[in-house]
């Protein structure tokens, strides 16, 4: 089995600051990873590296084998089939619940998208919401909007930047483990970012 995401010896730097020095990390098919540490150590940063967002100063960054990120090669985000939950929702407030989740799909027919938008209010347990705006919604049934929407074009990796750091602490238990269900149904392979330790053993492989 490949390794489907290997970081080595990466190291980035922003305005002259080193944030990250020379990390290792791989994830094989199917794991959930986290980092898990204190505000400002550069967890969001390496996130955003892997996704194409912020350039890497040394080492490289691989997915499935391929070279999407060194000091010579910067591969576009879109081009990475990855899949980025943030801890904002950031959801279309002028969508319906159906827009929003059809939004990274729209390259299948519309059939294909009003089946995989079902099958994915289904898991997510919020059938028959379809038709409802974010603003219908609470806080915990938009962030399962925003999984559902990261999840609807089936990346290959997720990566999650605190998805749950603005819920209450019940409500963040129940959803992580949702979260990990439906990461291991879906056989999708994650990265989560936390400071929160409960989070981070209730989410992750390793």
């Amino acid at each position: 089995m490949s390794t489907l995401l290997n970081i080595d010896t990466v190291s980035i730097q922003l305005s002259g600051d080193l944030i990250v020095d020379r990390l290792n990390l791989s994830l094989e098919p199917g794991d959930i990873g986290c980092l898990l540490g204190p505000s400002g150590c550069g967890k969001t940063t390496l996130l955003r590296a892997i996704a194409g967002f912020t350039p890497v100063s040394g080492g490289k960054i691989e997915l499935h084998g391929k070279t999407v990120s060194s000091d010579k090669v910067q591969w576009p985000t879109e081009q990475r089939h990855v899949g980025m939950m943030f801890q904002d929702f950031s959801l279309f407030p002028h969508l319906t619940v159906a827009d929003n989740i059809r939004f990274g799909i729209n390259q299948l027919s519309k059939n294909q998208q009003d089946e995989r938008i079902k099958e994915l209010l289904i898991r997510i347990g919020l059938n028959g919401y379809q038709n409802r705006y974010p603003h219908e919604l609470s806080g915990g049934q938009q962030q399962r909007i925003a999984l559902a929407r990261a999840l609807a074009p089936k990346p290959k990796l997720m990566l999650l930047d605190e998805p749950f750091s603005s819920l209450d602490a019940e409500l963040r238990e129940v959803l992580a483990h949702d979260v990990r269900r439906l990461l291991k149904e879906e056989g999708i392979t994650a990265l989560l970012v936390t400071h929160d330790q409960q989070e981070a053993f209730a989410m992750a492989d390793k």
